[in-house]
């Protein structure tokens, strides 16, 4: 199964490694630099590497990667989804999954994967069974352990890993019970300069933080389940339920875990939150260009778009940019060539808007194509799918627990031609 893992920053150093069954030299992470280098943005790396001896599979998440070694061949999801869980548990632990924060926890790190994987193959992946063998890093235990030489290793098997239910901890008791899901939507879509959509899919989750007494059991039905496409589940859901009833049946692990994850695409027609109008031309002879565009809301259904934020790559030929923009406050870098607006809110009564003059090299010839331009946003309490959840229900305790669920959709990787 999996022999090493090797994580490598943005710069390409390898600042942190462990080996399961026998030590893999570093340099097998030169095939992983050369297809590195070969790439055009960090994303675009293979996340499937073949070299002459082994596999190389990685994921590339809060500017690191984090790069497996295999040497037999097994089936990639596998490995790759076992990455995600690994990056998943550094956030859990330590607030923020980042170099600086592995590297001053570097001991936990160390027992923490030595605990997942099992001689290479997968064992403790769940957050609070993992919590319970080794307790995650405060301040007072950190100066604990360094004047008494011990570790943040439980000295108990936690209960869960005895149970039929082995993501959850039993005796789990709370004087608050509550239990809050967040529908969050990501919408990428590419739009066409006359406006039509060429491509539009969106990338759902619904994460939890379920806070309950005892071994709560409880389902979750949705208004419109068809919606939901290509959906991959937390391992606690009853998959059977789901595939007869489409309601979600689940003994939820405690505190914050991720229930499913989802997929709609185009085939469901979906709506676009925002439209840019755009006026973006440059003259054969002339050393000047225009430079306008205008941002609003299209189906919102009514909730404000805020967090708004565009950035458009300009073409090398551009020298400067002279804009005036009727909010926010915008950035020209004349050496990137990255036209950065921040706008904000959009007040549909009076809508945002960007325009100026473009100063072009003299002599140079018009560019090519005009520049894409790049959004940011975010809808609090909006499925844009239209999904919609109907109820929660709690069995096998007698509280009535506290609930709440709140939606948000943002934008993913959402671009349009002008």
């Amino acid at each position: 199964m999996i022999h090493s893992l090797f994580l490598i920053n943005a710069s390409g150093d390898i600042f942190l490694e462990k080996h399961w069954k026998s030590v893999v030299s570093r340099s097998v992470c030169d095939y992983f630099f050369e297809a590195q280098e070969r790439a055009s943005e960090a994303e675009n790396v293979p996340p499937v590497i073949p070299t002459p001896h082994h596999y190389l599979l990685s994921v590339y998440r809060h500017k690191i990667f984090f790069v497996a070694v295999i040497q037999s061949e097994v089936p990639p999801l596998f490995v790759i989804e076992f990455l995600h869980r690994v990056v998943d548990t550094f956030q859990d632990y330590f607030g923020v999954c980042s170099e600086l924060m592995i590297k001053d926890n570097v001991v936990v790190v160390y027992e923490v994967l030595e605990e997942m994987l099992d001689n290479g193959f997968p064992l403790a992946t769940e957050s609070n069974i993992l919590k319970e063998l080794i307790k995650p890093p405060t301040i007072l235990r950190t100066v604990v352990n360094t004047i008494t030489g011990s570790t943040n290793v439980g000295d108990q098997l936690p209960t869960g890993q005895l149970s039929v239910v082995p993501w959850r901890r039993t005796g789990v008791k709370y004087t608050n019970n509550e239990a809050y899901f967040d529908v969050i939507e990501e919408i990428d879509a590419i739009i066409d300069k006359s406006g039509s959509t060429i491509t539009a899919e969106i990338q759902g989750v619904i994460d939890a933080c379920v806070k309950l007494t005892g071994m709560p059991d409880l389902t979750l039905s949705f208004m419109n389940p068809r919606l939901l496409d290509d959906v991959s589940f937390h391992p606690c859901v009853r998959f059977k339920r789901w595939e007869s009833e489409r309601i979600l049946s689940f003994i939820p692990p405690d505190g914050n875990f991720r229930l499913l994850s989802y997929h709609v695409s185009a085939q469901n027609l979906v709506a676009i939150p925002v439209y840019v109008k755009h006026n973006i031309s440059f003259r054969d002879s002339s050393s000047l260009g225009r430079f306008e565009i205008t941002v609003g809301p299209k189906q919102t259904m009514g909730k404000t778009v805020e967090g708004v934020m565009v950035t458009s790559q300009m073409p090398k030929g551009v020298l400067n940019m002279t804009l005036t923009p009727s909010q926010g406050t915008h950035i020209f870098d004349p050496v990137t060539k990255l036209l950065s607006w921040d706008v904000g809110k959009i007040n549909p009564q009076k809508l945002p808007s960007l325009k100026g003059s473009v100063s072009l090299q003299a002599g140079a010839s018009k560019p090519d194509e005009n520049p894409t331009i790049n959004l940011q946003f975010k809808i609090q309490q909006l499925a844009i799918s239209g999904l919609k959840v109907n109820r929660l229900d709690m069995y096998g305790e007698k509280y009535k627990p506290f609930k709440g669920i709140k939606y948000m959709t943002k934008a993913g990787k959402f671009q349009v031609r002008t």
